[in-house]
């Protein structure tokens, strides 16, 4: 235990924008951070490749250089901060602060979906605590919320807008009717996007935050590739125009939802995907880089959990708040008082996951055909006879040879959308593939 004046000493590992965020929170915030400990949080040492950078913070007192190694064995050091990103180097780290028995507080949302089982068995194993709250959502106190304050609910539907950077896109190019690369390249610019947007624009960002609370919500083993992930390249203006004139908006979605069946058998829905959502819900008026995340618990029923899903001192407010939690813990003699996943550890188990096929709902499909007055009817054929029916239809022509038709179809199962699909797509009609956005109408 440190000694200043029985402060609890925290050591920083990565000293980029989130690292110097969290600095400041506990230099500003410090006697309110004590009012409500009893104590003071003292960061007491920072490592980081980079010494030369003015990160605009006062140092005085802190102990800053290069050793790692050196910080976790330091004994003034109760707490490692672990901010560095990545895959195996943070692994090491963390696995490393456990073995010294440090607790950790991490933001790594994607170590944690890859290498959850081994860290949390690690953390568990050693007697010491792992938080994570800045993983998902940024200063969205989410998965708290799930952890603690839903506790007492069977949850039945969690529904996020997890990325904030496929959110501004999405955004902008609904209001100014621009392209998805022009939309783009100016999220870059304004640094809301990387100069590689993949992680993002693909989903794969969602997927990794939604791996952690599907775990949270249903105790279920969650595998991160094995989740249908789908992200927002191909969507173009006119989705956009004819979502609205249907009455939703277009969101990338994080999806989970717990099937249980009759015997209490339970399968675990997961996805993430572009979504058509009822302009009236309360996740359709979430605009820009903000994140929100809703879910449904049996008892409760709604809830919205809504702000800043990335960014400096939000994601440094999460990062704090784990570290005030654990330090409550470590004043009280003991560690894992709740579980970091929600449930116990021996109970977070493989669950059965619901195939695609499965799935029931309505979808918007948006073809590319050549300007031939037979192929609407080609098209509703091929729908209706996999009984796909039709709720809805737009024709646009393009202007040249080619026409735009877009269908919202009425409930029908993935399987059979699948197999309508695969034969209107060997259509000669047919210019392109389609393109499908899932409709969530209960949001």
């Amino acid at each position: 235990m440190s000694g200043q004046q029985d402060a609890i000493g925290v050591g920083l590992i990565g000293f980029g924008t989130i690292g110097t965020g969290v600095v400041k929170v506990l230099q500003d915030n410090a006697a309110e951070i004590e009012q409500r400990l009893g104590f003071p949080l003292r960061m007491a040492r920072i490592a980081d490749l980079d010494l030369e950078t003015d990160r605009g913070v006062d140092l005085t007192g802190i102990h800053f250089d290069s050793d790692t190694p050196g910080l976790i064995a330091d004994p003034n050091v109760d707490i490692v901060i672990e901010l560095v990103g990545g895959y195996d180097v943070p692994r090491k780290f963390i696995l490393e602060a456990f073995a010294a028995g440090k607790h950790v507080v991490t933001a790594n949302k994607a170590l944690l979906a890859v290498h959850g089982r081994e860290i949390f068995g690690a953390a568990s194993a050693a007697g010491v605590d792992i938080a994570f709250e800045a993983a998902v959502a940024g200063g969205i106190p989410i998965l708290r919320a799930l952890r603690e304050g839903l506790a007492g609910n069977k949850i039945e539907t969690v529904l996020g807008i997890l990325n904030g950077t496929t959110n501004y896109v999405l955004t902008e190019m609904e209001s100014t009717g621009e392209d998805f690369d022009v939309v783009l390249k100016r999220a870059q610019e304004l640094g809301y996007a990387e100069a590689d947007p993949t992680f993002d624009v693909d989903g794969i960002d969602a997927a990794h935050k939604l791996a952690l609370l599907t775990t949270m919500a249903y105790g279920a083993e969650v595998v991160f590739d094995e989740i249908p992930t789908e992200g927002i390249r191909g969507l173009v203006p006119l989705d956009f125009e004819l979502a609205a004139e249907f009455g939703y908006r277009i969101k990338l979605l994080g999806i989970a939802k717990c099937h249980r069946d009759d015997d209490g058998t339970e399968r675990i829905e997961s996805r993430v995907n572009p979504t058509l959502i009822p302009k009236s819900s309360m996740l359709a008026n979430v605009d820009g880089a903000m994140n929100a995340v809703e879910v449904i618990g049996n008892a409760v029923g709604p809830t919205l959990y809504y702000g800043a899903g990335a960014g400096e001192m939000p994601t440094a407010s999460a990062v704090v708040g784990d570290l005030i939690e654990i330090s409550r813990e470590i004043k009280r003699g003991g560690a894992g008082p709740v579980a970091p996943l929600s449930y116990l550890p021996q109970h977070i188990v493989a669950k059965e996951s619901v195939s695609n096929d499965e799935l029931m709902g309505c979808a918007y499909l948006r073809f590319t055909t050549k300007n031939d007055p037979a192929a609407l009817g080609q098209l509703t054929g091929a729908l209706g006879g996999e009984s796909v029916g039709v709720a809805s239809v737009v024709q646009r022509e393009d202007g040249g040879d080619s026409v735009t038709i877009v269908v919202l179809t009425q409930t029908a199962s993935e399987a059979a959308l699948g197999r309508a699909l695969a034969k209107i797509e060997a259509l000669p009609v047919v210019m392109e593939a389609p393109r499908v956005i899932r409709i969530e109408e209960e949001v």
